[in-house]
C-alpha cells in the first residue's frame, strides 16, 4: 500500500522547502497544501497543536513536525535510496550540530536584516549575517558539499537560504559572490539538482515579501 504524504507549507519559508527536497531526493510523491499563518487551518492546529507552525508532514494520518526532524524521519523510513544523513555516528552528529547552528544563528540574523532600518542597525545585522556565512564557508572548505562528495542533510538545511541571497544583497547592499564566493559556488552546484531547483522559493518573490513586510512595519 502506497504511503499518503501531505505537506503543510508556506510559500515564503526556508523550512518547508527542506522537506520537499528530502521527499524529492527519495523519489516520493506528496501533496503540498499552503497555509496562511494569519488564518491557520483546522488541520494545521490539529496536526501541530503545540507550535502551530509549518512545516508539518502528515504520513498516513500521523504528523511529524520541525523541518530537520522531518528530514531525518524521511531518511529513516525510506532508507532504500539517496541517504541524507551519514552512516558514521560522528558525521551524523556533525550534520545535526550544523543544522542546529543554521536554525539558531542564520534564521534569527536574517530576520534582523529583514526588518532593520537603514543605518547602524542594518550594518550590524549585515556584519553578523556575513560572519555566520563565512563560518559556514570555512566548514565547507574545498569539498563540493558539506557532507563531502555527497549532497545530504547538512546541505539541505542551508540551501533553502540560497533563494534569500538576492533579498539579503538588496537589503544589505552587498554582494554574496564577493563576500562568500565558495558558498555561492556550492549553492549553484546544489541548484543543479532537480530536487533543489523545484523546491526553492522564487528569489524575487522573497525580496518583494521583504519589502512588503518593511512597508507594513514602517521601516
Amino acid at each position: 500500500m502506497a504511503s499518503e504524504l501531505i505537506l503543510l507549507e508556506m510559500k515564503v519559508s526556508p523550512f518547508a522547502p527542506r522537506v520537499k527536497i528530502a521527499l524529492r531526493e527519495k523519489g516520493l510523491e506528496f501533496e503540498a497544501r499552503e497555509e496562511d499563518l494569519l488564518n491557520k487551518s483546522s488541520l494545521l492546529l490539529e496536526m501541530n497543536p503545540v507550535r502551530k507552525q509549518i512545516p508539518v508532514l502528515i504520513h498516513n494520518g500521523k504528523p511529524i513536525c520541525d523541518s530537520f526532524t522531518i528530514v531525518q524521519y524521511i531518511d529513516e523510513v525510506w532508507n532504500h535510496k539517496s541517504p541524507l544523513l551519514p552512516s558514521d555516528p560522528f558525521e551524523r552528529a556533525r550534520a545535526r550540530f550544523w543544522a542546529d547552528y543554521i536554525d539558531k544563528k542564520i534564521y534569527p540574523i536574517a530576520k534582523k536584516l529583514w526588518i532593520a532600518p537603514e543605518g547602524e542597525s542594518m550594518e550590524a545585522a549585515k556584519k553578523e549575517l556575513l560572519e555566520s556565512f563565512k563560518t559556514l564557508e570555512t566548514e565547507l572548505g574545498e569539498q563540493p558539499y558539506f557532507g563531502g562528495k555527497s549532497f545530504g542533510a547538512f546541505d539541505i538545511s542551508l540551501i533553502t537560504y540560497h533563494c534569500y541571497f538576492h533579498a539579503f544583497e538588496r537589503l544589505g547592499n552587498f554582494s554574496m559572490v564577493k563576500e562568500c564566493p565558495k558558498l555561492v559556488e556550492w549553492g549553484e552546484r546544489c541548484m543543479e539538482k532537480e530536487s533543489v531547483s523545484k523546491s526553492l522559493c522564487d528569489p524575487i518573490a522573497i525580496y518583494e515579501e521583504a519589502l512588503e513586510t518593511r512597508r507594513i512595519l514602517g521601516v
